[in-house]
């Protein structure tokens, strides 16, 4: 069964999608925690962080350097933003396809709130 973020990259459902490329493919959130929430995903699907190679590290700094330009696209670069990705179910994940999450706009505390 294909999962709900390779639907979205293969446009079986819709997303409001604001970047791609042959690697990556960043939308927006449907459950938005801040004035800005991103999901930025890898095109190839992996399940988890647990499930990444020695090769997908450039995937993964990939992921990186394209929150980082939205976030500068987005003018809230300077201010501050948070990047967070979450693994496996005691760590919030609920999809599983690796993704990262692009919050900005808003001041945010630690614990994460």
């Amino acid at each position: 069964m294909e999962c709900l973020f390779c639907k979205i990259i293969n446009r079986e459902i819709p997303a409001e999608i604001v970047h791609e490329d042959d690697q990556v493919v960043a939308f927006e959130d449907i459950n938005p925690q801040a004035p800005t929430h991103l999901l930025i995903i890898p095109r190839q699907h992996i399940a988890t962080l647990n499930d990444l190679e020695e090769g997908d590290a450039a995937l993964v700094g990939r992921l990186q350097l394209t929150a980082a330009r939205l976030a500068r696209e987005r003018g809230f670069a300077e201010e501050g933003y948070r990047v967070v990705m979450n693994c496996n179910d005691q760590g919030g994940q609920t999809v599983y396809h690796i993704h990262m999450h692009l919050m900005g706009g808003r001041r945010f505390t630690w614990p994460a709130g």
